[in-house]
């Protein structure tokens, strides 16, 4: 049996859904495809979402492309998306396309549930 990738953990707080990505590289087509398959069902009504970037090491800007898709759809629903968990390295990606001025980016999944009390 094929492995899926890329592998996501969903836990649910109190007032957020935590999407936790826990593969080291999102490079592949498929790997965009197969993650958006998963998030975006998630997305139903006005849902607060944080996305955890902590073992991510290398993304394609595709990934980019989906979060902007990710987060329109969340903000037709009235909810709230964070960011957490971006290495230096990724945030520098962040910084140069100006992403990090229209997302809310934090430290950790701590802070960024915080952020939403």
């Amino acid at each position: 049996m094929e492995e899926v990738k890329p592998r996501i953990s969903i836990y649910y707080a109190q007032n957020a859904t935590v999407v936790t990505l826990t593969d080291e590289k999102i490079l592949e087509d498929e790997d965009i495809r197969s993650l958006e398959d998963s998030i975006m069902p998630l997305i139903d009504g006005a849902v607060n979402l944080v996305i955890d970037f902590a073992s991510v090491k290398f993304l394609s800007s595709a990934v980019l492309g989906l979060l902007i898709r990710v987060s329109k759809r969340i903000n037709e629903h009235k909810g709230k998306l964070k960011l957490c968990g971006i290495s230096p390295r990724i945030f520098e990606i962040f910084k140069i396309t100006r992403l990090n001025e229209i997302f809310d980016i934090y430290d950790d999944a701590k802070k960024a549930l915080q952020s939403l009390k």
